[in-house]
């Protein structure tokens, strides 16, 4: 079986501008070109293809992409273990649905809101393997150990302070702030100030600019935190707001 690269681009929900520039970069090479020039792709493509959007998913670069798929061949192993991360995500998001929902009654309702409750399936071990991809194994050790220390009311008050955080985000950027603004750097300030509480990472006892530029762009580009700012036009004012904060500082 073989698919042109206008085939494999539509069953793929991808451009072939997107598949040309995987062929560039050697990421997802054709498996034949013929002499008209037309590039076309095979079953060992295709399931290429599959492991780099999953990764894409997990919110890896291209360059960490590539080092990823050189180090594990065994496809059925990789794909079995991305197989294992959905099943764990999707119990995860059913666990968090049913918190938020009944936090939604309570609220409705007038009862009683249990804070254990509100946060089931706020798993934080989900990330392991992307942080250690990301920033190394002791980076996560630091952070895990931390996470523990905080107790369960710890935990609970930190969670809050996130929520907290992504709601003023969220209120920023709906209210169309000037990025410059006083009150737009206030929040920046703030984000800073949480980033530098938690172990483990660059930004700890201290921002690390590169490290929060990094973040910034990844917000963007990675819907799991875009969700946090309201969807991706939110993500881009956190975005520029933070550059802004950097070009100050």
């Amino acid at each position: 079986m073989e698919f042109s690269i206008q085939q494999l681009a539509k069953a793929a929900g991808v451009t072939s501008r997107t598949l040309r520039h995987y062929g560039q970069i050697g990421l997802l090479k054709p498996s034949r070109t013929g002499a008209n020039g037309y590039r076309f792709y095979d079953e060992d493509a295709l399931v290429r293809l599959q492991r780099i959007l999953l990764l894409r998913e997990l919110g890896l670069g291209l360059e960490e992409i590539g080092a990823v798929l050189d180090r594990e061949k065994d496809e059925v192993r990789a794909l079995r273990a991305h197989l294992d991360w959905i099943d764990a995500e999707r119990d995860r998001l059913e666990r968090q649905r049913a918190a938020v929902a009944r936090t939604i009654t309570a609220l409705e309702g007038g009862g009683e809101i249990v804070a254990k409750e509100m946060f089931d399936g706020f798993d934080h071990t989900q990330f392991k393997e992307e942080v250690v991809e990301r920033w190394g194994a002791e980076a996560y050790r630091k952070g895990d150990s931390w996470w523990r220390s905080l107790g369960e009311g710890g935990r609970q008050r930190f969670l809050e302070q996130v929520a907290a955080l992504s709601a003023a985000w969220t209120a920023g950027a709906e209210a169309g702030l000037d990025p410059a603004s006083a009150e737009a750097q206030a929040l920046a300030q703030r984000h800073v100030d949480w980033l530098a509480g938690i172990p483990g990472t660059p930004g700890y006892r201290g921002c690390d600019k590169d490290y929060l530029l990094n973040l910034a762009d990844m917000y963007v580009a990675d819907p799991r935190f875009a969700a946090n700012y309201g969807g991706e036009p939110g993500a881009r004012w956190v975005r520029e707001v933070l550059r802004e904060w950097v070009a100050r500082h």
